[in-house]
């Protein structure tokens, strides 16, 4: 069997030349990539700021419900509350 560090040294050295023949320039994103990510960013931040300013707006206490609580539900006609069954 064939000496595996060997097979993984001749893998690297054919990696290592074809990343010697990308040209730097087309791998990274440059300035136009900088300025769309500065403008995303910014979005983001506008929106959670305005969510948040939503939320604040939000009231979590619930109002009482007046039908509700000014009558009882009655199950037989005299009016008396029948006991649960089960």
């Amino acid at each position: 069997m064939p000496d595996m560090s060997a097979s993984a040294s001749l893998a690297m050295t054919h990696l290592a030349t074809l990343a010697k023949e990308v040209d730097e320039d087309k791998v990274t994103p440059g300035v136009l990539g900088f300025i769309v990510f500065a403008a995303m960013a910014l979005a983001v931040w506008a929106l959670m700021k305005s969510m948040s300013k939503h939320m604040n707006k939000v009231d979590f206490k619930e109002s009482p419900d007046k039908e509700a609580s000014g009558k009882e539900t009655t199950d037989s006609p005299s009016g008396k509350t029948s006991p649960a069954k089960g």
